[in-house]
């Protein structure tokens, strides 16, 4: 069995300070109405909503980025929003991060992604969406380009978060690859549809639905009988000789290491619990995979770390982070079940 260590866990966790990572990908901005609904409306069959609290935090790629900022370590980002009031929010939001937005890219006729949740005595009542995944033109990918070059030399490690919303389509995608392959700077994806464009990437992590709908394989969810390991082969053939981490939510998650026949799987198991949300939990995971990595880890120490930090969030109500203090709290529990699943 793989040796795991605590004292070396938290020794990585203590070396997130000094890691940079620079996220790109689709922002969303994630707002919260919270309240009571004591009556039915006379207008229509539908709950009244007494709003008490108003909330805005980054979502998508915005929510990697603040996971990264939460566990210590430094971020730059790239993303694009519209020339709006809710693109003037996401800056507002990175420079509270101290995050610097001059990353983000303003496109003329392009809405910024915001998601309005309603919710009521703990329960999400409704969602309204303003939103496009037109893909984004010819001169903000060549913008994006500008941007992300002009930042791959300071940064350890590049995180690709496709949230389908345009910003991440193919052209883009393979000269984002091409310039972090020629800085020689590792590239983590978080992918949605696409998959070729990402040749090359040093870590693929999809969830299991997102791995099976990609590979174009069903019934990996038990991970009996080969399936999984059919999918894990159909997303190399893709992507090329990186590593896999397919998340499995509950049943923690599985990673594929090495190429070809020398490919070796490792079932990383979590620790049972209660789950209360599990937004953002996959924007959590990849900042630790990420981080992790970065920092020194294995693909199983840092499949560990993960675990344990998306315990931490599902917990938690909304789009939330995980802080290096709260994993390591969460580390002896994970690290018990990730030994007892290997056995």
């Amino acid at each position: 069995m793989p040796k795991l260590d605590t004292r070396r866990l938290e020794r990585v966790l203590e070396d997130f300070g000094k890691v940079r990572l620079l996220v790109v990908g689709d922002v969303v901005l994630d707002e919260y109405l919270r309240g009571d609904a004591e009556r039915v409306s006379p207008e229509a069959p539908v709950p009244v909503v007494h709003v008490q609290r108003e909330s805005v935090v980054l979502g998508g790629a915005g929510n990697v980025v603040r996971n990264v900022v939460a566990l210590e370590a430094a971020c730059d980002f790239v993303s694009v929003v519209g020339h709006d009031a809710d693109g003037d929010r996401v800056c507002e939001l990175l420079r509270d991060l101290a995050v610097d937005p001059a990353g983000v890219i303003r496109a003329e006729g392009r809405p910024t992604t915001r998601k309005t949740r309603v919710v009521a005595r703990g329960q999400q009542i409704v969602r309204v969406d303003r939103e496009t995944q037109q893909p984004i033109d010819s001169g903000a990918v060549k913008r994006l380009l500008v941007e992300l070059e002009a930042r791959l030399a300071t940064n350890d490690g590049v995180v690709l978060e496709d949230y389908g919303k345009g910003l991440l389509v193919p052209a883009a995608i393979r000269k984002i690859m091409a310039a972090c392959a020629a800085a020689r700077v590792p590239v983590s994806v978080d992918p949605k549809s696409e998959l070729r464009p990402f040749k090359g990437a040093a870590l693929l992590k999809p969830n299991l639905r997102e791995a099976e709908t990609l590979a174009g394989v069903r019934g990996g969810a038990s991970g009996s009988d080969g399936a999984l390991d059919r999918v894990a082969r159909k997303l190399r053939g893709a992507v090329g000789e990186g590593d896999i981490v397919i998340t499995r939510g509950g049943a923690g998650m599985t990673i594929f290491e090495g190429s070809g026949a020398k490919t070796e799987r490792t079932d990383v198991a979590t620790p049972n619990q209660e789950v209360f949300d599990v937004q953002g939990a996959g924007d959590t995971t990849i900042a630790v995979l990420a981080l992790a990595r970065a920092a020194g880890a294995s693909l199983l120490e840092a499949a560990v770390l993960a675990n344990a930090a998306a315990g931490v969030v599902v917990e938690k109500a909304g789009t939330a982070t995980a802080t290096c203090d709260e994993i390591a709290e969460r580390l002896p529990r994970t690290l018990a079940a990730a030994r007892e699943g290997m056995r």
